[in-house]
């Protein structure tokens, strides 16, 4: 496998002014923690595949194993995720528990991701 030669600078340089307006704008640590392991969450495609789904409409967890033809319980596991991430919501009639996308955030991220991989 080719690997690819990364460009650096030629000298030793630092441009204390850049320095300045990067340090007051980069988000504290633990944004940046909470940020990375949220992008985590839309590291599997199983998962990208179930909000894909809820784009569409509010599904039960039945609905959602028969469309993405995956056991309920795999299902379960993932929405389990995605809950805790706090991108999917939930509600209960009768016997059925209900999903849907937690707000509009969700829809923007995943579609700002597809635009870039589509470029």
């Amino acid at each position: 496998m080719k690997t690819e030669h990364v460009e650096v600078c030629d000298c030793n340089e630092v441009h204390k002014e850049l320095l300045e307006i990067v340090n007051e704008k980069l988000p504290d640590e633990e944004s940046l923690y909470d940020l990375a392991e949220l992008f985590k969450v839309f590291g599997d495609s199983t998962r990208i595949r179930i909000l894909f789904v809820l784009f569409e409409a509010e599904v039960c967890v039945c609905d959602l194993a028969e469309a993405l033809n995956m056991t309920q319980s795999a299902v379960s596991h993932q929405l389990k995720v995605l809950k805790q991430a706090k991108l999917v919501k939930n509600r209960r009639e009768g016997k059925s528990i209900f999903y849907s996308l937690a707000d509009d955030h969700v829809r923007t991220i995943i579609q700002h991701g597809l635009d870039h991989v589509e470029e």
